[in-house]
């Protein structure tokens, strides 16, 4: 049975790959990207590739909260059904002496792209998704992971790309944790992963504070694939999945006060700009 699957970051790398995988397979799969440009000429080519005409794209530019309120709006409105919500697209560190940027909302650029557009888009997703249900959230994240700063959110004292990058992925576990609670007894599930160690993707090669990559897209595009579309793991929520093993991420993530923390913080800096 096919599926309606939303997919941020799908123009590039990982969600590329992943979004021509579940095209192929002759799912719904809907596209996101920040240049309409190139996700026009994507969507063609994998409609071209895959001969699945039921393909659509969605822009939107993550670093404002207004656009991804949007993106969810224009889903809403379009879509009858939505099984799965995979939040792939992010930004990684760039070189050892990026200085700390802003978001168009004024916040932390890392938290804002990587964690908090996720936050929104799941929360105003959840109605369609739950009655769409059986339904999968899947949030990729990465081992890099540092607990979030609650007196600091924004790293205004002590700033790195580092350290940037990981608080936003411990972040979308936190709040992968947080989902899966919410929703005990919905039909919709909520799971995390580090899909990949340092793929082969833009990210990786163009960053200077970044090894040299040492696995492939294909390698990450299985372990996102699998929590897709296998049926083993359509019961399993609150996980979080390093590749394909079950994994422990850092310890906040099963802080119950850390949990509470970051919903009321992501709430708080929500209702701030929209």
């Amino acid at each position: 049975m096919t599926k309606t699957i939303l997919i941020t970051g799908a123009t590039d790398g990982l969600g590329k790959e992943v979004a021509h995988r579940l095209a192929s397979q002759g799912n719904k799969v809907l596209l996101h990207g920040r240049s309409p440009e190139k996700g026009q000429a994507v969507l063609s080519d994998l409609v071209s590739a895959t001969g699945n005409n039921t393909l659509e794209y969605f822009n939107a530019d993550l670093s404002s909260l207004a656009e991804v309120k949007k993106l969810a709006a224009g889903i809403l409105s379009s879509q009858q059904q939505l099984e799965v919500l995979v939040n792939n697209a992010g930004i990684g560190p760039r070189t050892p002496e990026s200085t700390r940027s802003l978001s168009k909302d004024g916040y932390e650029i890392f938290f804002a792209v990587n964690y908090l557009a996720g936050y929104l888009l799941a929360r105003e997703l959840l109605p369609l998704l739950k009655s769409s249900a059986p339904a999968r959230i899947i949030n990729v994240a990465s081992i890099a992971q540092a607990p979030v700063n609650f007196n600091d959110p924004m790293l205004e004292k002590y700033y790195s790309d580092g350290l940037a990058y990981s608080q936003s992925k411990l972040a979308q576990i936190l709040h992968t944790m947080d989902l899966a609670q919410q929703l005990e007894g919905s039909g919709v599930t909520a799971n995390s992963l580090h899909p990949a160690t340092l793929m082969n993707t833009k990210m990786v090669l163009d960053s200077t504070a970044l090894p040299d990559s040492r696995t492939t897209i294909d390698d990450g595009a299985n372990a996102v694939e699998r929590l897709i579309l296998n049926e083993d793991m359509a019961s399993v929520s609150g996980h979080y999945f390093d590749c394909m093993e079950n994994a422990e991420p850092d310890a906040q993530a099963s802080d119950p006060q850390a949990l509470n923390k970051l919903r009321e913080l992501s709430d708080n800096l929500v209702a701030q700009v929209i």
